[in-house]
């Protein structure tokens, strides 16, 4: 993602909560945002073993309303939007003409002809601009709310006890143990609006709570005080990167990019290639020699980082590393990477050129890490 380096510095609505709780800031996608509060290590580990809360009102949200809105999200993504069922979610693919990746987005369906969209900061702007272009003709209105909206994540296997404990939350139209994997229950908070779906980007379970921006201190605020009895810690970025790397959950500018395929990054089935008419069908098949990405462990504590060399025993460079951490739950170096489909299938052996040093590595089925149901 690019970002004009003269543009001002952009802040989230909880700009204040996370200096009080003395965060270290980083830009992301053009926002300040909260790399940590305390420890990277601590904070993965809450949110593994109680829960996390995550500021993540830089995302982008989209609403397509309008009799044509399901037919228009078939022809504008990837997927089959028009079989969501209300009440429901589906991870979907923003393609180019030539068939690359603009950005991943989760749609809701929030009433027959209403969809809500998030997408990512650093692609707001190609997003917007790729949805208006796919409108015309079509009986559908693409408005960007993101200003408006404030999300906010609780991660974790308290996340739910914490939420249903939370002061202020009320009218929940699907009882807490119903709430369903990638769905979204409508709710009040302190009478305003409250969107909960059932959603996240940490392999754990939790929710992801869109409510409006100038609501937000307080409903964090809320959270907290709910969370203090069950071990809610804040988290921030440097732990949702490592959460979500466990998880095997690709991130655009590293896993995905303009000129990644969807099967190259494992995505092939998010692609229904069966519609008649969608942006992206006739450029969506990669190259027979397209480099797929792969997972990758290795032991000892020496991690691979994005940018890093996949080489053979010869030394031969065969892919590179798009992400890459010591894992803090599985205690052991593991890796996304692209490489040559000639060496994807485990067979051959692979090292990671770490500074210099060739560390052994194998192919491993993604995700590394899943949660106990």
């Amino acid at each position: 993602m690019t970002q004009d380096p003269s543009a001002p510095a952009r802040y989230t609505p909880l700009r204040e909560r996370h200096e009080a709780l003395g965060a270290s800031f980083t830009d992301f996608g053009g926002w300040q945002m909260p790399v940590r509060y305390t420890s990277d290590l601590a904070e993965h580990h809450a949110v593994r073993a109680s829960a996390g809360i995550f500021d993540i009102s830089h995302m982008a949200e989209f609403t397509v309303v309008g009799v044509g809105a399901a037919e228009y999200l078939d022809y504008a993504l990837a997927g089959r939007l028009s079989a969501l069922a209300l009440g429901k979610a589906k991870y979907s693919l923003l393609l180019a003409e030539d068939g690359g990746i603009i950005d991943d987005v989760i749609v809701y369906r929030l009433g027959d002809d209403d969809f809500l969209i998030i997408s990512n900061a650093g692609n707001r702007d190609a997003v917007s601009e790729a949805l208006q272009a796919r409108t015309t003709g079509r009986d559908v209105t693409v408005e960007d709310v993101s200003d408006a909206y404030a999300l906010i994540a609780v991660q974790g296997p308290n996340a739910e006890v914490i939420l249903a404990e939370t002061a202020g939350i009320d009218a929940v139209s699907v009882p807490w143990a119903e709430q369903k994997y990638y769905a979204w229950a409508s709710a009040t908070y302190n009478g305003k609006p409250l969107l909960l779906a059932r959603t996240g980007y940490t392999g754990e379970d939790g929710f992801e709570l869109l409510v409006p921006a100038e609501d937000a201190p307080v409903l964090w605020d809320a959270v907290v005080a709910a969370g203090a009895d069950h071990g809610l810690v804040p988290a921030g970025l440097a732990a949702r990167d490592t959460l979500r790397l466990e998880a095997g959950m690709p991130l655009y500018g590293h896993e995905l990019n303009r000129e990644t395929k969807p099967a190259q990054a494992g995505l092939g089935r998010v692609v229904v290639a069966d519609k008649e008419s969608f942006v992206g069908k006739g450029g969506v098949t990669p190259a027979e020699d397209a480099p797929v990405l792969v997972g990758l462990v290795a032991e000892g504590r020496r991690a691979g980082r994005a940018g890093y060399a996949v080489q053979t025993e010869d030394g031969a460079v065969v892919g590179e590393i798009t992400s890459g951490a010591l894992s803090p739950t599985l205690g052991h170096p593991i890796a996304m990477a692209f490489v040559a489909p000639a060496v994807s299938d485990g067979e051959t052996p692979l090292f990671l050129d770490v500074r210099g040093t060739k560390i052994p590595a194998t192919v491993t089925a993604l995700p590394f890490y899943r949660r106990k149901k």
